[in-house]
């Protein structure tokens, strides 16, 4: 019985099993669709944390997993996944630079082309730092709704009614804030 159950899981959407999770509570439909997207999560913990950390990262961003799923509305579960982990490594990175108690790989905050190698921590902090003052320089459409989905978390659905913008905007000041902040941050790292 148990082996039907599992393969119902396997094969339903990633849509119909949030439904299921958020209606029922049950871990295991959580569990079943967390485990599609494992990989990418360990993989983007990796760009911030050595082996060990990412480990301990996948296993935290599942208990995170369980209350922020059902705070919000998702749409494309496997895009919210990946902003919710690369949100929770830099805020574990943030964190450490205060405690100093994790081993970072730096990499770069903003993503590019190229792959930039930082000696230490403290070049990550200078990124943090030099994101903020680009975040500041933006419209204040683009800063709100940045804010709101990268770094809040919210669904287009949530910007919309939190702002008022219409939803073609909100995805356009997305986009926007995002290109002027990779731009800004390029020049910083420039000077």
């Amino acid at each position: 019985m148990k082996f039907i159950q599992e393969n119902i899981l396997q094969d339903a959407s990633d849509d119909s099993l949030i439904r299921k999770y958020k209606s029922t509570g049950e871990l295991d439909y959580l569990a079943a669709l967390y485990q599609r997207y494992m990989g990418l999560v360990y993989g983007v913990c990796l760009k911030y944390f050595d082996e060990e950390s990412s480990k301990d990262a996948v296993m935290l961003i599942f208990e995170e997993l369980i209350q922020k799923l059902k705070q919000h509305e998702v749409q494309n579960f496997k895009s919210w996944l990946h902003v919710l982990t690369r949100n929770h490594c830099l805020m574990k990175i943030r964190s450490a630079k205060n405690k100093e108690s994790l081993v970072i790989t730096g990499h770069p905050v903003m993503e590019s082309g190229e792959i930039q190698h930082h000696e230490n921590g403290n070049n990550l902090e200078d990124n943090l730092q030099a994101m903020e003052k680009c975040l500041e320089t933006l419209p204040v459409e683009q800063k709100e709704s940045v804010n709101l989905f990268y770094l809040q978390e919210k669904s287009y659905r949530e910007i919309v009614s939190i702002t008022g913008y219409e939803m073609n905007k909100v995805k356009s000041y997305i986009q926007n804030g995002k290109r002027n902040l990779k731009n800004c941050m390029d020049k910083q790292h420039g000077q």
